[in-house]
């Protein structure tokens, strides 16, 4: 990795102030990085031409001393994203070369701060997945590879392409959605830190819709403090977006200390069921770290998790089978061609039967059977239910504990293709990521150590609502005492 495009972000920001470094250094690293780096297949759009001249004015910002607060850091954008000008997809072939007239709030807010747009980043398509497997750009490769062994690992999902993308230098941060985990999950699997915010905290307008009571935009980056700083631009009230909160955004990176004294962390009995050893063995690590810290931890209860994975798969199809219902070869994307005779009917059944990928129709189809006739109160309405409790056990655990420690996954990441054919097991990734988004709340991803096969293992830090900043100091000083400083080696 070039030594220019692998520094945090905080550490450009101060050599970029300092005039030790300029913004197109930095940017001409990072692209000489993506052209080198096409077998991961990470950056599926990339913009040259428009980095280097944000780049250049950036330095002009700084040069006059009137630089705003990410001015001159090249960022990687999730395909999800809408830019303006720039393609703009979801990973889907219904969406065949679409490009925007116009931008997403989040990646408005970034450009505004300064930020430099290096370009779109693979993922699974319209964020349906945990392997970034499923997208028409075919799939993203992690730069990590088990111990001994080249088969190739995925990167996580859906925000697959934006964390191989980080840990294998390629930009010093990437924007993601999380859904079900997509940020988390990733981060995990990569070594890499990833938070997704209170949903709510950042605007979802011009982001391509999965499930819209679910998505929530956040950034991954290579630590603690690089997520601050960019929580910090992306966050914010949008009027654009009816569910976006009126709140100030606080001064995240301020919130960042290595002292938890007074602080109880909890940990939820639920989250150890059926856990691995070797995942059992970080997660008590993570929690003996946040002792020496200063905090106090104790066991907690969140007795409705066993319902959360199913709920979930109720509630987020119904949602992907309403959104997901304007791609109809009408106005914009894909359309298949018809033969003599066909009409809109047959227009419509053909254009989605070959612009949606397998993994979409496959939840799409789901989504539209719990939202049926004689379905809807069996499933859809149960599944409701069963969020409210969910959001009710974290309310009720939050009275007695001011954050929660739990797994981020169920283990390492897996090979490329070891669960194509079982879905089920697949969803099973989501396992300790979905309630977050059932309740609305807001977690950060922080790698702890190493697997014995010598993957990245991490550990997610859950918070109450709206308090990411309190999230951000936890994992900072869990992140300080894991000194987890492993990078992949380069093979690429």
């Amino acid at each position: 990795m070039d030594e220019l495009s692998s520094m945090t972000i905080a550490e450009a920001r101060d050599r970029l102030r300092a005039r030790d470094v300029t913004s197109r250094e930095i940017t001409e690293a990072c692209l000489s990085e993506i052209e080198s780096a096409s077998a991961l297949n990470a950056v599926v759009t990339s913009t040259p031409d428009k980095a280097l001249e944000m780049a250049d004015a950036a330095d002009a910002a700084l040069a006059a001393g009137d630089a705003p607060a990410l001015a001159g850091i090249p960022l990687g954008v999730k395909d999800v994203f809408c830019t303006e000008g720039v393609r703009s997809q979801a990973a889907s072939a219904i969406l065949e070369d679409f490009t925007p007239t116009y931008e997403s709030t989040v990646t408005a807010k970034l450009w505004d701060a300064g930020a430099v747009h290096l370009g779109k980043l693979n993922m699974d398509e319209f964020a349906m997945g945990s392997s970034t497997e499923h997208t028409c750009y075919g799939a993203c490769v992690s730069p990590w590879r088990r111990a001994g062994d080249t088969a190739p690992i995925t990167a996580g999902g859906s925000s697959g392409g934006s964390a191989a993308a980080v840990a294998a230098g390629l930009c010093l941060g990437a924007t993601g959605t999380d859904t079900g985990g997509s940020i988390r999950q990733p981060a995990a699997f990569t070594g890499t830190t990833g938070i997704k915010p209170t949903y709510g905290r950042c605007s979802r307008w011009g982001i391509i819709a999965y499930a819209s009571s679910l998505d929530q935009a956040g950034p991954i980056a290579r630590s603690v403090r690089d997520c601050a700083i960019l929580l910090g631009a992306m966050a914010g009230h949008d009027p654009k977006d009816s569910t976006s909160a009126d709140l100030a955004v606080p001064d995240f990176e301020a919130a960042l200390t290595e002292d938890l004294r007074g602080k109880r962390i909890g940990l939820p009995k639920e989250y150890g069921e059926g856990l691995g050893a070797e995942m059992q063995a970080t997660w008590d690590k993570g929690a003996e770290m946040l002792r020496d810290a200063g905090a106090e931890v104790v066991e907690i209860s969140l007795p409705h998790t066993k319902y959360a994975l199913p709920a979930y798969y109720i509630i987020a199809p119904a949602e992907a089978s309403s959104n997901l219902a304007r791609y109809d070869g009408v106005r914009y994307g894909y359309r298949a061609e018809l033969a003599q005779g066909d009409g809109i009917v047959e227009m419509y059944e053909r254009t989605r039967a070959e612009g949606f990928g397998k993994e979409v129709q496959r939840r799409v189809l789901v989504g539209a059977y719990v939202l049926s006739a004689g379905y809807y109160d069996a499933y859809y309405l149960r599944a409701q239910r069963v969020r409210t409790l969910i959001k009710r056990d974290f309310e009720a655990a939050f009275e007695g504990v001011d954050a929660i420690l739990a797994p981020a996954t169920p283990g390492p990441a897996f090979g490329l293709g070891e669960m194509e054919g079982d879905p089920v097991q697949m969803y099973l990734q989501d396992v300790f990521t979905v309630t977050l988004n059932l309740a609305g709340l807001p977690g950060l991803s922080v790698p702890v150590t190493l697997a014995s096969n010598g993957l990245p293992l991490g550990l997610q830090i859950i918070g109450k609502a709206w308090d990411e900043a309190g999230i951000l100091g936890v994992g900072h000083a869990l992140e300080a005492r894991a000194g987890f400083t492993a990078k992949p080696e380069r093979w690429w």
